[in-house]
């Protein structure tokens, strides 16, 4: 059920083997006798600095993977000098995550049926030191996730204290 969860996609999965296809299309271009002992990768981000030009994604259920979950995500973005961008549908709290110490975190938004929990999740996240908000508007209708379904897998956005329960 969990793999399913991280591997699967939605529909007949065209946007995933898509994605696998473009992704195979990128090759490294190996450089030959360049000096490469000042190597710089860092970037810039919305005005912040991150180390490579790469920052975790907002992936939901962490917990699914591994224990810590999205503590553990948050304390590696911050050791690598990268942002993470925290899920709507994360395992652990706003104020849980922001509890493990330095690092570029941004939140992302679903545009929630009811403004006013979007609204007091924006002022959480604000509150905890969260840099930017990264909405997300394509998911007025979640796609149809055929793996999930066969695996009986629902999960259930608590409004009152802002957890995802998957039961």
């Amino acid at each position: 059920m969990v793999y399913d969860f991280f591997a699967a996609g939605a529909e007949d999965e065209w946007t995933l083997k898509e994605n696998r296809n473009a992704f195979s299309r990128i090759l490294f271009r190996p450089r030959i006798l360049v000096d490469v002992s000042k190597v710089d990768l860092t970037t810039t981000i919305l005005g912040f600095k991150i180390s490579m030009p790469i920052m975790i994604a907002p992936t939901s259920f962490h917990k699914m993977a591994h224990p810590q979950g999205e503590f553990a995500t948050a304390r590696a973005a911050s050791a690598a000098g990268t942002i993470l961008t925290l899920s709507t549908s994360a395992t652990s709290s706003i104020e849980e995550v922001a509890s493990t110490g330095h690092g570029i975190r941004f939140f992302q938004l679903y545009v929630l049926k009811d403004r006013n929990v979007a609204a007091q999740l924006v002022r959480r996240a604000e509150r905890a030191g969260f840099k930017a908000i990264a909405l997300t508007v394509d998911t007025p209708i979640l796609g149809r996730r055929e793996a999930d379904i066969k695996n009986r897998l629902v999960t259930i956005w608590n409004e009152f204290n802002g957890h995802v329960v998957i039961v």
